[in-house]
């Protein structure tokens, strides 16, 4: 029976300081939607016996078919804490009943969208750790993308069961594997925080931030259980107690006194505070129930003051165990004190959050309303993504209201990515229709929402494509748009089988780009209908939706295709020229690479069309050796969100320069996202107009005029400087014993993969390889590998870098194979415009 009431989470919403909004985030398969069962059992929205199995936040039919999260789902609870926890929280809350808004996030990195989209509205993450396999490569992705973010993380060491059952593992070995995995956790974290903004974001189990359990036999603890339950029997203090039972503390029961050195004989350290008064209970439970020896185990049951009924006690084995575990160490106890104690509420958050995610001066109105989490500011709500409704068609809008109270019936103004304050560009005012709380399967309507809150809102979907910014305020700016890990690098056709179905499909696609945060369609000039998604299986997810939700008619799909990228190997040979239309203007350019340092900086957000111009002009000079002159005089980044190119004025004495510029930016925009070589992005590429000769009327260059021969200016200065393709890169984890290593390096070697690094895990045979392999080399690689190692090997696959392929695009060899493959499939013609005379000259 649900224990909570829609009323009292209402009531909650206005005490931001009893507020907690989080993320579960992990690699995949390692326990993050069992785990989240128990949660929701003490909420008792499940049965707590179901809790492990049920995988309640698993909405989709596919998900619980194929035993993987594919889309992110959110759900409110409520809790109470008891007084001695509440003494442990360090902000000022208000009654002890807690709001936990808490979203269960995918694992597969072809999701990892769904992951940054869930970050952006939550505060905190509890991040999941298998204790056997450790920290992967996954593990390492979220976590980067969690403190990008400014998400304070805690963690779960999960499956400590299968290190008990499967792998017999003794306690000090155990405690040594549980060391390492929080020692790995901590270097990503130090890797990756931002120590100044937010102070040691590191996680340490004497402080109660690293729990230990199993998510499938929903039992779990913290050291704050064990120093609690010790403390009282003992007479000491807590947090002394919390302090000894990890790390070198040893404890001599003979003299009751503790050490830093064991004077365990045999050498097994089982005096170590941890083996001795945290592990030593479970084992024996564990050794008395699988051994059945039923007394025994029922003995210590009375021991540690666990309940048994009758029927329970003709349990025997594994379902004994779990029973036994789930009723001594309540997983949901250990991750609800944990969350409410060690994560920020919004307004903790919210203070040191704003500057990363408020685009505007940081002193407005806006700015102000965030940074206090204040009901009453201008309303600030981002929506982070679409979930689709019941209604074919429509989407719930999924977002936090990070300033002022969202409102059923309220007029907002709806500012999509693209919007530019004191224009009407991308820009809508419109009624929230119904505001509503999400509940997993289900939702909840409620009459409005103040800030520091998760929320739905109805009748605002056809405005946003895939997010944005809900304003009251008219002055306000956009939030920042989210970045995500992986790039919609693989793509495929698709067509109806029936042509009187195409309009169901046109429409289809338009819902299925709005129902993914990463998936890209759009339709190419040759009349292909493209669906761009992060790799396989997220392709096959998209694919299948597309057939039975969004479009609902039978469609076929071509052989996935691989996004390249076009860039230049050096600068051009000679001066570019172009002419106007009319013959009236000319323009003269160079192209040259930016270097990938520079370029990653770009893309990356370091440095950002916003910057200060001197300020960016010095970096460029100092770290990239540009001319200062240069630097100050970058007319155009493109894309703006995260700039690839750069168009750069380097003239001298021009007369009515600054009248073209924006035809010229236009003109550059336009040829970056097509390239001369196989109509692809530009990438890398800086583009210099060293003169420009006009005509003295203006009416003779005009936008008409200008655009289309600075485009063609890039083009010929493009094809003037050895045009080459990039081409994107995964990096592959793979985890394999050691015999079947012989298999996963010849996979590798034919489908022109790199090691760049191989590891063997502590205590095991196990193998962890690390290579890079180009993203054309992927389709069928799992199969293949499976088939090479008899299904030993378990990759994992992430996007990770552009690398520009070795060759020219104008010389036989693979790039230009590619070239002309990409021309034929966009039904261009094989030969480049052009081509043929810029390269007589050489």
């Amino acid at each position: 029976m649900v224990n909570f009431t829609v009323d009292q989470i209402r009531e909650l919403m206005d005490k931001v300081a009893n507020i907690r909004n989080m993320s579960v985030i992990a690699h995949v398969d390692h326990g993050k939607s069992t785990l989240t069962d128990s949660l929701v059992a003490k909420a008792g929205i499940i049965k707590s016996s179901t809790a492990g199995e049920a995988r309640f936040t698993d909405t989709r039919a596919d998900e619980q078919e194929r035993g993987i999260t594919i889309k992110s789902t959110a759900i409110s609870m409520y809790f109470e804490l008891d007084e001695d926890q509440m003494e442990d929280i360090q902000d000022k809350s208000n009654g002890n009943g807690f709001l936990i808004n808490l979203i269960d996030s995918p694992g597969h990195v072809d999701f990892s969208s769904e992951v940054t989209a869930a970050l952006r509205v939550t505060d905190g993450a509890l991040v999941v750790v298998d204790t056997i396999s450790g920290v992967s490569v996954q593990t390492e992705t979220v976590l980067r993308q969690a403190l990008t973010e400014m998400i304070k993380p805690v963690v779960m060491i999960n499956k400590v069961d299968r290190a008990m059952l499967e792998r017999q593992l003794p306690k000090e070995e155990l405690y040594q594997n549980f060391r390492r995995v929080v020692e790995n956790v901590n270097v990503n974290i130090a890797t990756f925080q931002s120590e100044k903004i937010m102070g040691d974001l590191q996680v340490y189990p004497e402080n109660g931030t690293v729990a230990f359990g199993s998510g499938l036999h929903a039992w779990g603890f913290t050291l704050r259980q064990f120093a609690v339950r010790y403390a009282k029997r003992l007479g000491v203090d807590r947090h002394k107690m919390m302090k000894r039972l990890w790390g070198d503390s040893f404890f001599n029961a003979k003299t009751k006194k503790w050490s830093s050195k064991s004077s365990d004989p045999e050498g097994k350290f089982n005096d170590r505070g941890f083996n001795m008064f945290a592990l030593d209970p479970i084992y024996k439970i564990f050794d008395a129930t699988m051994h059945e020896r039923k007394d025994e185990a029922f003995a210590l049951a009375e021991k540690l003051q666990i309940t048994v009924t009758s029927e329970e006690r003709d349990l025997t084995g594994k379902p004994l165990l779990k029973v036994l575990m789930r009723k001594f160490l309540p997983a949901a106890e250990a991750l609800m004190e944990m969350i409410c104690i060690h994560l920020p509420s919004p307004k903790v958050a919210q203070k040191y959050r704003c500057e990363g995610l408020y685009e505007g001066p940081m002193d407005d109105v806006c700015a102000m309303g965030i940074k206090n989490c204040d009901p009453k500011a201008p309303l600030m709500l981002y929506v982070s993504k679409m979930v689709p409704t019941s209604d074919k068609g429509r989407f719930y809008a999924f977002g936090r209201v990070f300033s002022g109270t969202a409102a059923s019936g309220q007029k907002v103004r709806i500012q999509g990515p693209n919007y530019v304050p004191g224009t009407k560009k991308d820009l809508f005012l419109k009624n929230i229709q119904r505001t509503v709380l999400m509940m997993g399967r289900s939702t909840e309507s409620i009459e409005d929402c103040p800030a520091g809150n998760i929320i739905g809102l109805v009748g605002v979907d056809q405005f946003l494509q895939k997010s944005g910014t809900l304003t009251t305020e008219e002055t306000a700016h956009n939030m920042r748009v989210m970045k995500f890990s992986v790039s919609p690098v693989v793509q495929v056709a698709v067509e109806v089988k029936n042509q009187q179905d195409l309009p169901k499909l046109v429409e289809g696609l338009k819902r299925l780009s709005k129902s993914d945060p990463c998936v890209l369609t759009w339709t190419a000039d040759s009349g292909e209908h493209i669906v761009a998604g992060a790799g396989e299986l997220h392709l096959e997810i998209c694919l299948k939706d597309l057939e039975e939700d969004h479009a609902q008619v039978p469609i076929r799909k071509s052989e996935p295709v691989v996004e390249y990228r076009e860039t230049v190997h050096e600068e051009s040979f000679d001066f570019a020229l172009a002419k106007s239309p009319n013959k009236h203007n000319r323009i003269y350019m160079k192209a040259q690479p930016l270097g990938e340092e520079l370029t990653n900086a770009l893309e990356g957000g370091d440095i950002t069309p916003r910057d200060d111009v001197k300020e960016r002009a010095r970096v460029l000079a100092e770290k990239y050796e540009w001319d200062v002159n240069d630097a100050r005089k970058i007319w155009a980044f493109d894309p703006e969100n995260a700039p690839m190119n750069l168009l750069v004025d380097t003239t001298k004495a021009v007369q009515f320069l600054n009248e073209i510029k924006e035809h010229c930016v236009s003109g550059f925009q336009w040829a970056s996202q097509t390239g001369p070589c196989a109509d692809e992005k530009l990438r890398g590429c800086r583009f210099n107009i060293t003169d420009v000769s006009l005509h003295a009327d203006s009416i003779h260059r005009g936008a008409g005029q200008i655009g289309p021969a600075c485009r063609r200016a890039i083009y010929a200065s493009v094809l003037m400087a050895k045009p080459t393709l990039q081409e994107p890169v995964y990096l592959v984890e793979i985890q394999c014993p050691e015999q079947a290593m012989g298999g996963v390096f010849s996979v590798l070697n034919r489908r022109r993969g790199e090691v760049i690094d191989e590891q063997t895990r502590e205590g095991t045979t196990q193998k962890t390889i690390k290579a890079y392999m180009p993203v054309n080399e992927s389709f069928g690689f799992v199969t293949e590998l499976r088939a090479a190692t008899g299904g030993q090997a378990f990759p994992q696959s992430v996007f990770d870098h552009w690398s520009t392929m070795g060759g020219a695009a104008d010389q036989p060899g693979k790039v230009n194979d590619i070239v002309k493959q990409i021309r034929v499939r966009k039904g261009m013609p094989e030969q480049m415009n052009g081509y043929e005379y810029y390269y007589d000259k050489l």
